[in-house]
């Protein structure tokens, strides 16, 4: 019986966006626990760019294990076209979401016309939205409801040593979130909303119709107004940008308050404690049960996920030079035909 085949996006090589190939690999079989996805559309994140640069600013100890050559992509919205003999909750024919194997593999093999996914990280496509939306929420989704409503694991953080606990969001709490426009920042923003929580939305001038219609209470153009020198008596803090800068909003927190960086930069217990503050992180983990939670959600209209711009999938390669160029509105999203 001849093998089956499908067209994929594979690393031979780490590098820049020229590196990612289109490419006939076998389709592949799947395993116990697993299903078999008829690929619909992909969600690029950044993790896909990590990976495929060979993530050479991750300590060798914190690098997951992986080989050349690779299919990049975790996130994924398609049809279930098998089922491996002990995977329970889905059936062939099911329209399915997933964040797949991540963090235990930084790559899903998404970028394919089939993948194999373990049952456990999928739920049920929500009705409500078509393929190319829906493969834009599972890891940016899964990191706002992870970072703001339920951690749904107990997991360490590879960044510190402390646990994080999301902040209880109700009326009267006021949340910041830094780079409110973008895939992590746009959820954030309608789940703190969802739980009652007045949210100030930091972004560029050109988002703000974009974030006040999603409910943002109050804008701040960073390109023109410090954040950390306008915002106040602020609760929470969600920095979806993170790293290095992120210590600028500590300023911003009332005592009691936290930050909760995305990409995390570095901080002094000493100073966090003097201000009365908590900066915690987390990484986002698969979990389809969640992942369900978010989908009903959606059917609902609580949320919605916003697309910047769609690519085909044999051009993955112009999806991740629109990355790179930054001032993302929503999720790059990879249609598969």
């Amino acid at each position: 019986m001849p093998t089956r085949t499908m067209g994929a996006i594979r690393l031979q090589e780490h590098g820049g966006p020229e590196v990612l190939r289109h490419e006939v690999v076998p389709v592949p079989e799947p395993g116990p626990g697993e299903v078999l996805v008829r690929v619909h559309a992909v969600g690029v994140n950044p993790p896909d760019w990590y990976m495929r640069e060979g993530m050479p600013d991750v300590p060798p100890e914190l690098k997951p294990p992986f080989d050349l050559p690779l299919i990049p992509g975790t996130d994924v919205s398609g049809v279930v076209e098998a089922v491996a003999a002990d995977a329970r909750g889905f059936a062939v024919g099911d329209e399915v979401i997933g964040l797949l194997r991540f963090p235990s593999a930084l790559q899903g093999s998404a970028y394919a016309e089939y993948v194999t996914a373990p049952a456990s990280d999928l739920a049920r496509k929500p009705t409500g939205i078509d393929h190319v939306h829906a493969a834009g929420l599972p890891m940016a989704g899964l990191t706002a409801w992870q970072f703001l409503i339920e951690l749904g694991h107990d997991h360490p953080s590879p960044f510190q040593e402390a646990r994080h606990r999301p902040m209880a969001l109700a009326g009267g709490t006021t949340v910041l979130i830094n780079g409110a426009a973008g895939g992590v920042g746009h959820f954030a923003l309608q789940l703190a909303k969802w739980k009652g929580a007045r949210v100030i939305a930091v972004a560029s001038g050109a988002h703000e119709t974009f974030l006040r219609d999603l409910g943002a209470d109050e804008f701040i153009d960073y390109t023109k107004d410090r954040p950390e020198e306008v915002a106040h008596d602020v609760d929470l803090v969600l920095d979806a940008v993170g790293g290095p800068d992120s210590r600028r909003f500590l300023c911003t927190l009332k005592r009691g308050g936290s930050l909760y960086p995305v990409y995390f930069g570095e901080f002094d217990d000493e100073e966090n404690a003097k201000l009365g503050v908590t900066v915690t992180a987390t990484q986002v983990r698969s979990n389809g049960a969640q992942l369900a939670e978010l989908g009903r959600l959606l059917d609902a209209g609580t949320v919605r996920v916003a697309i910047d711009s769609t690519f085909t999938l044999a051009d993955a390669r112009a999806a991740h030079e629109r990355a790179a160029r930054g001032h993302l509105q929503g999720k790059i999203v990879l249609t598969v035909a």
